[in-house]
């Protein structure tokens, strides 16, 4: 695990607040000051903010990253941020940078109800140390507007089908070669894809090349879920990949939207909190740290956003049709569908530097957009 490490180094709606106030308290006395976070979409808002504040006395203020490669790179600048909520194709990066630091789970009361599969996740336990706040996991899914599409929508095959030219909207992020890499793992198995984070320069060709096919295809690319959103409000398009939260969004407004995961799996993330090396605010930061971790905060997240909370006690307070409904319980066979997000690396884990790294995957993505 250390080798493959310092190969990253070098590769480089509303509920009642009365509801959150009620979880475990981040702190007998307040604290004060500005805690500063990089965070993705919809994991800061006032729901489960406000009372978190109004017991600690510390100021949350968010920047909002709309990719992995954005949310390093702010890290980087060093610009006084405290916490980061990182998935896992940047959180092994911001450890081999030295630009986080371990958590120690001992100061953090609900630790044991986090779910185990994401608690030991390689994404943040490393060298037998904690990186990162388990905190909000998923799928990336196919979505598409009921009323508009009627396609096939059992396959990722979609997405890449000429008869849907002009109805389709995918992510702006480099890891979108990992989806195509997915899609080819199942329906051309002579490439011999067994991880799509782990392609030889074959494979890869492969992945971009379809992606090439697919450029044409597209109606638009987005950055955040809003952005998707938008799309699918204005008419842009009717069909696409999504996060969860772009169908909360759109399902709120009044569109009738459908989700699933096709026959051959998804990509996904596995997002944690995690404390950086040298954080302004330690104490709001630690304080934060041990107020995201409760089931009730989760359960608000989960329920704004339809993420799966890492905590498993957050079913209580989902109650138990959304619970199943976000596989919530710490489903195996559910999780086992997802291959989650990591950093592609030149060593993958068989002694041999013959896979592409994550440089090439960015160059690859700027090729295929053109």
């Amino acid at each position: 695990m250390k080798k493959r490490i310092a190969v990253i180094a070098l590769a480089t709606a509303a509920l009642l607040a009365t509801s959150v106030a009620a979880t475990a308290k981040p702190a007998g006395n307040k604290l004060g000051g500005t805690l500063k976070v990089v965070n993705w979409e919809g994991y800061i808002e006032n729901q489960w903010v406000k009372p978190f504040e109004k017991q600690t006395g510390c100021t949350v203020q968010q920047q909002k990253a709309g990719s992995s490669d954005e949310m390093y790179n702010l890290m980087k600048k060093n610009a006084g941020y405290d916490l980061v909520s990182a998935s896992g194709d940047a959180s092994n990066r911001l450890i081999a940078s030295g630009l986080v630091q371990p958590i120690d789970p001992s100061k953090i009361p609900d630790w044991k109800q986090l779910t185990p599969q994401r608690v030991t996740g390689p994404n943040h336990y490393v060298d037998g140390k904690y990186y990162g706040l388990p905190w909000q996991w998923g799928p990336n899914v196919l979505m598409w507007n009921t009323a508009k599409y009627s396609g096939a929508t059992n396959s990722w095959s979609a997405l890449y089908d000429p008869k849907n030219k002009g109805k389709i909207t995918i992510p702006n992020n480099p890891i979108q070669i990992a989806d195509a890499a997915l899609y080819l793992s199942k329906t051309k198995p002579a490439l011999g894809i067994k991880d799509p984070y782990e392609l030889n320069s074959a494979q890869l060709h492969a992945a971009v090349l379809l992606l090439k096919q697919q450029r044409p295809l597209i109606k638009a690319y987005w950055g955040f879920a809003t952005d998707e959103v938008k799309i699918f409000q204005t008419g842009g398009a009717t069909l696409g990949a999504a996060w969860p939260l772009a169908v909360a969004q759109l399902t709120r407004a009044g569109m009738k939207v459908s989700q699933t995961i096709p026959k051959e799996g998804a990509t996904g993330w596995s997002d944690v909190w995690m404390l950086a090396k040298h954080p302004k605010n330690q104490p709001c930061a630690e304080a934060w740290l041990k107020y995201a971790a409760g089931a009730k905060v989760q359960a608000e997240v989960a329920k704004f956003n339809t993420y799966t909370p890492a905590n498993l006690q957050s079913c209580k307070a989902l109650g138990a049709t959304l619970c199943k409904q976000l596989h919530a319980d710490g489903d195996t066979a559910y999780l086992n569908r997802i291959k989650f997000w990591k950093t592609p690396l030149s060593d993958c884990g068989n002694g041999k530097n013959e896979c592409a790294p994550y440089s090439e995957w960015v160059q690859a993505w700027t090729s295929i957009k053109g």
